[in-house]
């Protein structure tokens, strides 16, 4: 089969690699037909390569239609149409009971002392192959696997397998109250997700900040009130409160994450870390890793006091210095994770109708043949063309 496979930093590749076959009873293959292009991605485009190999396949918002079952596989059966979570989750330990699928049990990664295997990820998520390919190897085929209808194009249920929830999970987290108040930081895929939840919620101001002109439109476009860090800078701060009788807003989603921009010092310690051994690179990232924290410190600063934060962006470094004497004194409610894809599902599905309220149907920006991968990610990375949201197609 065709996938796209890591070979260095910025360097990925379309191969053909051996088709993925049924291992375990409970296994099914997927036929891809739509898979994302997500901002985590980039991480290992840029920065993780100390944890992956050259030919790892990457990807983990797939769907497509249930090939191969395997012997033990009965609520399945070949051409199901199913969207793959990025978790990858029994749905049956005790972390599952409990809703927290990105802390399966079964699947975590005890010895590197993280949480549940990802699809497309690295060996500190079980270094389990991508679905940015045209077939994927699923577990657990029974549980996993959310079974969608035939009909409506990949486009109305795709973000299941990690948008939607990610973004409904940050909103939840987030705790707004009824027609309160929220600012969400970066308008990429999650936060401008991020955003039309809310609304939908019943949040009364939505306010959103980004640098890139076209995301801060575009968002702009659905009611949201928009900020460009850039230009407002400093006085961010005060036109945030400004809006809310000077307090800040009730609550603030983090949907940046280590991409963030500025703090030159923590690029420079990231950049350095990609051109060290592996192994060093490891040692160095796992004990001193530093994160370039502006936009969780802007968070910070934006959120009321008594006010919640939820972080949806992904923080990679193991020392993450943070003002605690400010977080303290503001007493600040700070809620994260990976979402829990599952956790979500029932309140999201209801919601992917033709009535489409999320306006998932005509949400992403690009769609590119799957051989186009390594130009998406290049293009992703650069912010170019209005890049928001790819799908490819294998």
């Amino acid at each position: 089969m065709r996938a796209l496979t890591w070979q260095g930093k910025r360097d990925v590749r379309v191969e053909t690699v051996p088709d993925p076959r049924i291992e375990k009873p409970d296994d099914i293959i997927v036929r891809i037909t739509s898979t994302g292009l997500c901002g985590s991605d980039l991480h290992l485009y840029e920065l993780f390569g100390p944890y992956i190999d050259p030919g790892d396949i990457l990807g983990h918002e797939p769907m497509g239609v249930v090939e191969e079952v395997g012997p033990d596989v009965h609520a399945l059966a070949p051409g199901d149409r199913v969207v793959i979570p990025f978790n990858v989750s029994c749905r049956d330990c005790h972390m599952c009971d409990q809703g927290l699928h990105s802390q399966c049990e079964t699947t975590q990664n005890r010895d590197r002392g993280f949480g549940a295997s990802l699809f497309g990820y690295t060996k500190l998520y079980g270094q389990v192959p991508g679905g940015q390919a045209e077939f994927l190897r699923v577990p657990f085929g029974n549980k996993l696997p959310i079974k969608v209808p035939e009909g409506p194009p990949d486009d109305r249920f795709v973000y299941l397998s990690d948008v939607l929830p990610t973004a409904w999970q940050a909103v939840e987290y987030a705790a707004i109250p009824e027609g309160g108040t929220v600012t969400v930081l970066g308008l990429g895929p999650i936060g401008d997700m991020a955003t039309r939840i809310a609304q939908h919620r019943g949040a009364g101001l939505v306010i959103g900040v980004d640098l890139v002109k076209d995301r801060l439109t575009r968002a702009n476009a659905h009611g949201v009130t928009c900020f460009d860090a850039r230009r407002d800078g400093t006085d961010l701060t005060e036109a945030v409160r400004d809006l809310t009788d000077g307090r800040g807003t009730d609550a603030v989603i983090d949907a940046v994450g280590m991409e963030a921009h500025g703090a030159p010092f923590a690029k420079a310690a990231q950049w350095v870390t990609g051109l060290l051994p592996d192994a060093v690179a490891q040692l160095l990232m796992e004990k001193a890793g530093l994160d370039r924290l502006g936009a969780l410190h802007a968070g910070i600063e934006l959120v009321r006091r008594g006010g919640t934060l939820s972080l949806s962006g992904v923080y990679g470094g193991a020392v993450s210095p943070m003002p605690l004497l400010t977080m303290f004194d503001k007493q600040i409610q700070l809620r994260m994770g990976q979402a829990n894809v599952w956790r979500w599902v029932e309140d999201i599905l209801p919601l992917l109708t033709d009535e489409d309220p999320l306006g998932v149907d005509t949400f992403k920006t690009h769609a590119m043949p799957l051989e186009d991968a390594p130009k998406a990610y290049a293009m992703f990375q650069a912010k170019e063309d209005g890049m928001v949201k790819t799908l490819l197609k294998p």
